[in-house]
Protein backbone atom coordinates (compact mmCIF):
# COMPACT_ATOMS: atom_id res chain seq x y z
CA UNK A 1 0.00 0.00 0.00
CA UNK A 2 1.35 3.72 -1.14
CA UNK A 3 2.08 5.88 2.41
CA UNK A 4 -0.95 7.88 2.77
CA UNK A 5 0.24 11.48 2.03
CA UNK A 6 -1.47 14.57 3.74
CA UNK A 7 -1.58 18.15 2.90
CA UNK A 8 1.26 18.83 5.42
CA UNK A 9 4.15 17.79 6.66
CA UNK A 10 3.26 17.10 10.44
CA UNK A 11 4.51 19.09 13.12
CA UNK A 12 4.34 20.19 16.91
CA UNK A 13 3.29 23.31 17.10
CA UNK A 14 3.71 26.10 19.76
CA UNK A 15 1.69 29.16 20.67
CA UNK A 16 2.64 32.30 22.28
CA UNK A 17 1.69 35.95 23.17
CA UNK A 18 2.68 38.12 19.43
CA UNK A 19 4.13 41.11 20.06
CA UNK A 20 3.39 43.66 17.71
CA UNK A 21 5.61 44.98 14.43
CA UNK A 22 6.38 46.59 11.48
CA UNK A 23 7.12 43.27 9.75
CA UNK A 24 7.86 39.82 10.84
CA UNK A 25 10.94 38.39 12.80
CA UNK A 26 11.32 34.64 12.47
CA UNK A 27 13.56 34.25 15.95
CA UNK A 28 14.58 29.85 15.41
CA UNK A 29 16.61 27.81 18.05
CA UNK A 30 18.66 24.70 16.94
CA UNK A 31 19.75 21.90 18.96
CA UNK A 32 21.95 18.97 18.19
CA UNK A 33 25.31 17.88 17.18
CA UNK A 34 27.96 20.13 15.21
CA UNK A 35 24.91 23.45 14.59
CA UNK A 36 27.39 26.34 15.14
CA UNK A 37 27.94 27.71 11.53
CA UNK A 38 25.44 25.86 9.80
CA UNK A 39 23.25 27.95 6.94
CA UNK A 40 19.77 28.29 7.16
CA UNK A 41 17.00 29.10 4.19
CA UNK A 42 13.62 30.59 4.17
CA UNK A 43 11.91 29.78 0.83
CA UNK A 44 8.86 30.33 -0.85
CA UNK A 45 7.16 28.53 -3.86
CA UNK A 46 6.87 31.44 -7.27
CA UNK A 47 4.40 30.92 -9.74
CA UNK A 48 5.81 28.35 -11.62
CA UNK A 49 5.77 25.72 -8.15
CA UNK A 50 9.29 26.19 -7.66
CA UNK A 51 11.18 27.03 -4.55
CA UNK A 52 13.08 30.38 -4.46
CA UNK A 53 15.23 31.37 -1.69
CA UNK A 54 14.03 34.34 0.48
CA UNK A 55 16.65 35.01 3.18
CA UNK A 56 19.83 33.52 4.28
CA UNK A 57 21.08 33.15 7.94
CA UNK A 58 23.35 31.43 10.03
CA UNK A 59 23.38 29.64 13.21
CA UNK A 60 25.18 31.34 16.07
CA UNK A 61 24.89 30.29 19.71
CA UNK A 62 21.64 27.53 18.35
CA UNK A 63 20.10 30.58 17.52
CA UNK A 64 19.07 31.81 13.65
CA UNK A 65 16.81 34.70 12.98
CA UNK A 66 14.80 36.51 9.69
CA UNK A 67 13.57 39.90 9.68
CA UNK A 68 11.57 41.36 6.94
CA UNK A 69 9.14 44.19 6.26
CA UNK A 70 5.65 44.36 6.57
CA UNK A 71 3.62 41.90 4.35
CA UNK A 72 0.12 42.54 3.29
CA UNK A 73 -1.37 39.45 3.86
CA UNK A 74 -0.36 35.80 5.05
CA UNK A 75 1.31 33.54 2.94
CA UNK A 76 3.64 30.06 3.22
CA UNK A 77 7.42 29.46 3.73
CA UNK A 78 9.61 26.93 4.36
CA UNK A 79 12.79 26.84 6.60
CA UNK A 80 15.04 24.59 4.93
CA UNK A 81 18.44 23.72 7.27
CA UNK A 82 22.00 22.45 6.07
CA UNK A 83 22.44 19.05 6.63
CA UNK A 84 18.75 18.54 7.97
CA UNK A 85 16.32 16.14 6.10
CA UNK A 86 13.07 17.95 5.24
CA UNK A 87 11.56 21.48 5.85
CA UNK A 88 9.50 23.03 8.98
CA UNK A 89 6.37 25.06 7.14
CA UNK A 90 5.59 28.11 8.67
CA UNK A 91 3.37 31.24 7.82
CA UNK A 92 4.80 34.85 7.33
CA UNK A 93 2.88 37.47 8.77
CA UNK A 94 3.52 40.52 10.64
CA UNK A 95 4.50 39.97 14.38
CA UNK A 96 7.34 37.43 16.27
CA UNK A 97 7.43 34.02 14.99
CA UNK A 98 9.43 31.59 17.07
CA UNK A 99 10.47 28.03 15.97
CA UNK A 100 12.28 25.44 18.10
CA UNK A 101 13.87 22.48 16.42
CA UNK A 102 16.40 19.61 16.81
CA UNK A 103 18.16 19.02 13.17
CA UNK A 104 17.32 15.46 13.14
CA UNK A 105 14.21 15.46 13.56
CA UNK A 106 12.43 18.99 11.60
CA UNK A 107 9.00 17.15 11.44
CA UNK A 108 8.76 17.99 14.93
CA UNK A 109 9.49 20.97 15.35
CA UNK A 110 7.80 23.73 17.54
CA UNK A 111 6.74 26.60 15.80
CA UNK A 112 3.77 29.60 16.92
CA UNK A 113 3.93 33.27 18.00
CA UNK A 114 1.02 34.75 15.39
CA UNK A 115 -2.62 33.75 14.96
CA UNK A 116 -2.20 32.20 11.49
CA UNK A 117 0.34 29.63 12.94
CA UNK A 118 -1.56 29.19 15.92
CA UNK A 119 -4.49 28.11 13.90
CA UNK A 120 -2.02 26.13 11.86
CA UNK A 121 -0.98 23.90 14.86
CA UNK A 122 -4.32 23.14 15.92
CA UNK A 123 -4.53 22.10 12.15
CA UNK A 124 -2.13 19.51 12.69
CA UNK A 125 -2.77 18.35 15.58
CA UNK A 126 -5.83 16.30 14.50
CA UNK A 127 -3.63 15.85 11.01
CA UNK A 128 -0.97 13.84 13.76
CA UNK A 129 -3.63 11.73 14.88
CA UNK A 130 -4.55 10.52 11.64
CA UNK A 131 -0.71 10.38 9.99
CA UNK A 132 -0.21 8.08 13.06
CA UNK A 133 -2.89 5.68 12.15
CA UNK A 134 -1.32 5.57 8.75
CA UNK A 135 1.99 4.73 9.51
CA UNK A 136 0.72 2.21 11.86
CA UNK A 137 -1.71 0.96 8.95
CA UNK A 138 1.28 0.94 6.29
CA UNK A 139 3.35 -1.01 8.69
CA UNK A 140 0.49 -3.59 9.25
CA UNK A 141 0.28 -4.28 5.51
CA UNK A 142 3.72 -4.62 5.14
CA UNK A 143 3.74 -7.51 8.09
CA UNK A 144 0.55 -8.83 6.25
CA UNK A 145 2.62 -8.80 2.84
CA UNK A 146 5.62 -10.78 4.33
CA UNK A 147 2.69 -13.26 5.49
CA UNK A 148 0.66 -13.15 2.14
CA UNK A 149 -2.08 -13.00 4.39
CA UNK A 150 -4.74 -11.75 1.96
CA UNK A 151 -7.20 -11.65 4.39
CA UNK A 152 -5.60 -9.03 6.44
CA UNK A 153 -4.30 -7.42 3.50
CA UNK A 154 -8.02 -6.48 2.13
CA UNK A 155 -9.11 -5.72 5.41
CA UNK A 156 -6.58 -3.14 5.34
CA UNK A 157 -6.86 -1.80 2.32
CA UNK A 158 -10.62 -0.85 3.48
CA UNK A 159 -9.64 0.44 6.48
CA UNK A 160 -7.23 2.79 4.08
CA UNK A 161 -9.82 4.08 2.28
CA UNK A 162 -12.23 4.82 5.30
CA UNK A 163 -8.99 6.96 7.13
CA UNK A 164 -8.02 8.23 3.09
CA UNK A 165 -12.07 9.40 3.54
CA UNK A 166 -11.79 10.90 7.31
CA UNK A 167 -8.76 12.74 6.20
CA UNK A 168 -10.68 14.52 3.47
CA UNK A 169 -13.84 15.19 5.35
CA UNK A 170 -11.48 16.30 8.35
CA UNK A 171 -9.58 19.12 6.04
CA UNK A 172 -12.70 20.44 4.55
CA UNK A 173 -14.77 20.32 7.65
CA UNK A 174 -11.49 22.73 8.82
CA UNK A 175 -11.86 24.91 6.13
CA UNK A 176 -15.55 25.63 6.61
CA UNK A 177 -15.31 26.47 9.89
CA UNK A 178 -12.24 28.81 9.56
CA UNK A 179 -12.65 31.17 6.97
CA UNK A 180 -10.08 33.28 8.46
CA UNK A 181 -7.41 30.75 7.68
CA UNK A 182 -4.30 31.03 5.27
CA UNK A 183 -4.33 26.76 5.89
CA UNK A 184 -8.13 26.62 5.22
CA UNK A 185 -7.37 28.36 1.45
CA UNK A 186 -4.89 26.18 1.02
CA UNK A 187 -7.13 23.56 2.29
CA UNK A 188 -9.60 24.08 -1.15
CA UNK A 189 -7.01 25.02 -3.37
CA UNK A 190 -5.67 21.90 -3.47
CA UNK A 191 -9.07 20.05 -3.06
CA UNK A 192 -9.52 21.93 -6.75
CA UNK A 193 -6.35 20.41 -8.28
CA UNK A 194 -6.67 16.75 -7.19
CA UNK A 195 -10.23 16.92 -8.18
CA UNK A 196 -11.49 16.07 -4.14
CA UNK A 197 -14.72 17.53 -3.89
CA UNK A 198 -16.96 19.41 -6.71
CA UNK A 199 -15.95 22.81 -8.07
CA UNK A 200 -19.38 24.27 -6.86
CA UNK A 201 -18.30 22.84 -2.91
CA UNK A 202 -14.59 24.72 -3.72
CA UNK A 203 -16.22 27.85 -4.48
CA UNK A 204 -18.97 27.87 -2.20
CA UNK A 205 -15.93 27.92 0.90
CA UNK A 206 -14.12 29.97 -0.44
CA UNK A 207 -17.11 32.76 -0.63
CA UNK A 208 -17.26 32.46 2.96
CA UNK A 209 -13.41 33.25 3.52
CA UNK A 210 -12.45 37.15 5.18
CA UNK A 211 -11.60 39.49 3.08
CA UNK A 212 -7.81 39.15 4.29
CA UNK A 213 -7.84 35.91 3.08
CA UNK A 214 -9.19 36.39 -0.35
CA UNK A 215 -6.54 39.11 -0.40
CA UNK A 216 -3.66 37.10 -0.31
CA UNK A 217 -1.63 35.66 -2.94
CA UNK A 218 -3.03 32.03 -2.65
CA UNK A 219 -6.62 33.31 -2.73
CA UNK A 220 -5.78 35.89 -6.21
CA UNK A 221 -4.52 32.56 -7.48
CA UNK A 222 -7.64 30.20 -6.35
CA UNK A 223 -9.98 32.66 -7.88
CA UNK A 224 -8.57 32.96 -10.95
CA UNK A 225 -8.26 29.00 -11.19
CA UNK A 226 -11.59 28.67 -10.25
CA UNK A 227 -12.53 31.17 -13.33
CA UNK A 228 -10.71 28.88 -15.57
CA UNK A 229 -12.23 25.47 -14.30
CA UNK A 230 -16.07 27.67 -14.38
CA UNK A 231 -15.47 28.09 -18.20
CA UNK A 232 -15.27 23.94 -19.13
CA UNK A 233 -17.57 22.88 -16.79
CA UNK A 234 -20.57 21.13 -18.13
CA UNK A 235 -22.66 23.95 -19.23
CA UNK A 236 -20.19 26.95 -19.86
CA UNK A 237 -19.51 27.67 -23.38
CA UNK A 238 -16.40 26.27 -24.99
CA UNK A 239 -14.04 28.87 -25.01
CA UNK A 240 -12.31 29.32 -28.51
CA UNK A 241 -9.19 29.32 -29.48
CA UNK A 242 -7.12 28.55 -32.81
CA UNK A 243 -3.54 27.20 -33.80
CA UNK A 244 -1.51 26.03 -36.45
CA UNK A 245 -2.74 22.50 -38.37
CA UNK A 246 -0.31 20.28 -39.47
CA UNK A 247 0.05 22.13 -43.00
CA UNK A 248 1.02 25.55 -41.20
CA UNK A 249 -2.58 27.19 -41.19
CA UNK A 250 -4.20 28.84 -38.78
CA UNK A 251 -7.30 27.06 -37.41
CA UNK A 252 -10.07 28.09 -34.70
CA UNK A 253 -12.45 25.89 -32.96
CA UNK A 254 -15.37 28.27 -34.63
CA UNK A 255 -14.14 27.28 -37.99
CA UNK A 256 -14.84 23.45 -37.23
CA UNK A 257 -17.85 23.43 -35.09
CA UNK A 258 -20.23 21.12 -36.24
CA UNK A 259 -23.59 19.83 -35.13
CA UNK A 260 -21.96 17.87 -32.34
CA UNK A 261 -17.84 18.67 -31.77
CA UNK A 262 -15.28 16.87 -30.20
CA UNK A 263 -12.53 18.54 -28.50
CA UNK A 264 -9.82 15.77 -28.09
CA UNK A 265 -6.67 16.70 -26.50
CA UNK A 266 -4.36 14.09 -27.07
CA UNK A 267 -0.39 13.38 -27.98
CA UNK A 268 1.72 11.01 -30.06
CA UNK A 269 3.48 9.65 -27.01
CA UNK A 270 0.36 9.25 -24.77
CA UNK A 271 -0.23 5.60 -24.61
CA UNK A 272 -3.91 5.90 -23.69
CA UNK A 273 -5.25 8.33 -26.17
CA UNK A 274 -3.83 6.23 -28.75
CA UNK A 275 -5.19 3.10 -27.59
CA UNK A 276 -8.46 4.95 -27.73
CA UNK A 277 -8.17 6.46 -31.50
CA UNK A 278 -9.21 3.05 -33.03
CA UNK A 279 -12.53 3.74 -31.25
CA UNK A 280 -12.55 7.27 -32.42
CA UNK A 281 -12.24 6.71 -35.99
CA UNK A 282 -14.63 4.10 -35.65
CA UNK A 283 -17.45 6.77 -34.38
CA UNK A 284 -16.05 9.30 -36.57
CA UNK A 285 -16.61 7.37 -38.99
CA UNK A 286 -20.19 6.45 -38.68
CA UNK A 287 -21.11 9.96 -37.29
CA UNK A 288 -19.78 12.25 -39.26
CA UNK A 289 -22.24 12.41 -42.26
CA UNK A 290 -25.04 13.38 -39.45
CA UNK A 291 -22.62 16.37 -38.02
CA UNK A 292 -19.64 14.63 -35.95
CA UNK A 293 -17.18 17.11 -36.27
CA UNK A 294 -13.71 16.65 -33.87
CA UNK A 295 -10.59 18.73 -33.45
CA UNK A 296 -7.57 17.56 -32.35
CA UNK A 297 -5.66 19.34 -29.94
CA UNK A 298 -2.26 17.62 -29.72
CA UNK A 299 0.41 18.42 -27.02
CA UNK A 300 3.20 16.74 -28.77
CA UNK A 301 6.55 18.62 -28.46
CA UNK A 302 8.09 17.58 -31.72
CA UNK A 303 5.93 17.96 -35.00
CA UNK A 304 7.00 14.98 -36.80
CA UNK A 305 6.17 13.15 -34.08
CA UNK A 306 2.55 14.68 -34.12
CA UNK A 307 2.00 14.27 -37.87
CA UNK A 308 3.08 11.22 -37.82
CA UNK A 309 0.80 9.72 -35.46
CA UNK A 310 -1.87 11.20 -37.65
CA UNK A 311 -1.52 9.29 -40.40
CA UNK A 312 -0.67 6.38 -38.15
CA UNK A 313 -3.56 5.90 -36.21
CA UNK A 314 -5.82 7.04 -39.53
CA UNK A 315 -7.13 10.25 -37.64
CA UNK A 316 -9.01 12.18 -41.20
CA UNK A 317 -10.54 14.62 -38.63
CA UNK A 318 -8.86 18.70 -38.13
CA UNK A 319 -5.70 18.81 -36.06
CA UNK A 320 -4.04 22.02 -34.20
CA UNK A 321 -1.43 22.00 -32.33
CA UNK A 322 1.34 24.76 -30.94
CA UNK A 323 3.96 21.40 -29.93
CA UNK A 324 4.37 23.24 -26.89
CA UNK A 325 3.20 20.26 -24.24
CA UNK A 326 0.60 21.40 -21.94
CA UNK A 327 0.33 24.56 -23.66
CA UNK A 328 -1.93 27.40 -23.65
CA UNK A 329 -4.95 25.93 -24.71
CA UNK A 330 -4.42 22.96 -22.46
CA UNK A 331 -4.54 26.08 -19.45
CA UNK A 332 -7.37 27.94 -21.01
CA UNK A 333 -9.38 23.79 -20.87
CA UNK A 334 -7.89 23.23 -17.62
CA UNK A 335 -6.16 20.05 -18.77
CA UNK A 336 -3.62 18.90 -16.84
CA UNK A 337 -3.88 15.01 -17.98
CA UNK A 338 -4.72 13.51 -21.41
CA UNK A 339 -6.60 11.74 -23.03
CA UNK A 340 -9.08 14.61 -21.99
CA UNK A 341 -12.10 15.49 -24.22
CA UNK A 342 -14.76 17.96 -24.26
CA UNK A 343 -18.17 17.04 -26.58
CA UNK A 344 -19.98 20.50 -27.48
CA UNK A 345 -23.49 20.86 -29.26
CA UNK A 346 -24.22 22.84 -31.96
CA UNK A 347 -23.90 26.08 -29.70
CA UNK A 348 -20.22 25.62 -28.36
CA UNK A 349 -21.72 24.52 -24.58
CA UNK A 350 -20.03 21.51 -23.11
CA UNK A 351 -22.80 19.14 -22.81
CA UNK A 352 -20.16 16.39 -21.67
CA UNK A 353 -16.46 15.39 -20.78
CA UNK A 354 -13.74 12.67 -20.48
CA UNK A 355 -16.16 9.93 -22.56
CA UNK A 356 -14.31 7.05 -23.95
CA UNK A 357 -15.25 3.68 -25.65
CA UNK A 358 -19.11 2.51 -25.28
CA UNK A 359 -19.74 5.78 -23.35
CA UNK A 360 -18.72 8.36 -25.89
CA UNK A 361 -20.58 6.30 -28.87
CA UNK A 362 -23.78 6.32 -26.61
CA UNK A 363 -23.96 10.47 -26.28
CA UNK A 364 -22.52 11.40 -29.70
CA UNK A 365 -25.82 9.31 -30.68
CA UNK A 366 -27.79 10.16 -28.24
CA UNK A 367 -26.90 14.22 -29.86
CA UNK A 368 -27.36 13.76 -33.22
CA UNK A 369 -30.99 11.99 -32.82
Amino acid sequence: MKNILFLFISTTLFFSCSTKTDGYVIEGTLTGEDVEGIEVYLKKTNEANQLVSVDTATVANGTFIFEGGSVTGPEIHYVFIDKAAGNIPVVIENGEIEIKTQIDSLGYAEIGGTFQNDVFRNFLKELRSLNRKASSMNKDMSDARARRDTVVMNSLREEYFELQEEAKGYEMEFAKTNPNSLISLLIIERALVTKAVEVSEVKKIFETFTPEIKGTAAGKRLLEALSKVENTTIGAKAPNFSAPSPSGEELALHDVMGKVTIVDFWAAWCRPCRAENPNVVRIYNKYRDQGLSIIGVSLDRNADDWKKAIEDDGLTWNHVSNVDYFDEIARLYNVDAIPATFILDENGIIVAKNLRGRSLEDKINELLQ
